[in-house]
């Protein structure tokens, strides 16, 4: 909804006070769809240079997060707590036996099923039962660190391949303003073919070639940079469940008492969607 709200202001603000000041808006309408044409072309084709077909549905998709927003509210980060808590003390009270059909196949497992938007997330439910898988496999042996070390790199490699969304907003951006004065020259080339035309004519196709620039600039800077802000603000958002699931089962693994376990899964945790304490721990014992 903001980006949306963000977009309607920036039009309204820069061709409003443009008319406001008295500069004439049918020029510069008239010349935008010609500009935009060369500009969102060039754009298009280099976006399809530079990135394979994988980023560039990636693209499409955190555009589709940008106007969304994060994917987890409080109650998912509430679920996802009490999901791997029943998971570990499964482990601790019926041994890696009773635990491995669950982490085995989340799809068919009981425990994941009372949680079906959690079980959507496959990159979510994947670091959750290929972690405990290592422990059931290896009876319960592992040392925690390494344990530790190898979800840091599960999640890194998946914040990396959900990034790429973002660096490739941030080239384009950085691209905008000189595709824009890709246009303007062409539409200077095409001013200097006119050069015996009355003033009145080719002071209206520099200011043409002009928009080119401006439309180059305005949406590097009011639009695609923006844009590409805001999706970093929601990956970084959305992340913060991973952290939650690796502070759970890291906490439980080390043998720490479960008032410990539940805050150092809540301190990573946003305030806005943060629970309190003695929510988490009263459903966790079922009230």
């Amino acid at each position: 909804m903001f980006p949306v709200i963000g977009i309607v202001v920036l039009l309204v603000m820069v061709f409003g006070g443009f008319a406001f000041t008295g500069g004439a808006l049918g020029p510069v309408l008239e010349a935008i769809p010609h500009e935009m044409l060369i500009i969102g072309g060039a754009a298009a084709g280099a976006l399809i240079i530079g990135n394979s077909g994988k980023e560039l549905k990636a693209l499409g998709a955190g555009l589709g997060k940008v106007f969304k927003g994060p994917k987890y509210k409080k109650q998912d980060y509430l679920d996802v707590i009490f999901l791997v808590s029943k998971l570990m003390k499964m482990l601790r009270m019926d041994g890696p036996i009773a635990l491995e059909p669950h982490v085995e196949d989340p799809q068919s497992s009981a425990i994941f099923a009372e949680y079906p938007k959690l079980l959507k997330d496959h990159a979510l439910i994947d670091l959750i039962a290929d972690t405990l898988r290592l422990v059931v496999v290896s009876s319960g042996t592992l040392d925690v660190h390494a344990v530790e070390e190898v979800m840091d790199q599960s999640i890194k490699t998946h914040h990396h391949e959900e990034e790429s969304a973002h660096g490739t907003l941030t080239s384009l951006a950085d691209a905008l303003p000189a595709l824009g004065i890709v246009a303007a020259v062409l539409g200077v080339v095409k001013t200097m073919g006119s050069i015996d035309k009355p003033p009145s004519i080719l002071g209206s196709m520099i200011g043409s070639a002009l928009v080119g620039t401006f439309m180059g600039v305005l949406l590097a800077y009011g639009m695609v940079a923006p844009l590409a802000n805001r999706l970093r603000q929601v990956l970084d958002a959305d992340a913060a469940i991973y952290g939650v699931v690796k502070q759970i089962i890291i906490a439980s693994l080390h043998g720490h008492p479960q008032p410990l376990v539940i805050e150092a899964a809540r301190s990573g945790i946003a305030h806005k969607n943060q629970p309190g304490f003695a929510e988490v721990f009263d459903g966790l014992r079922g009230k």
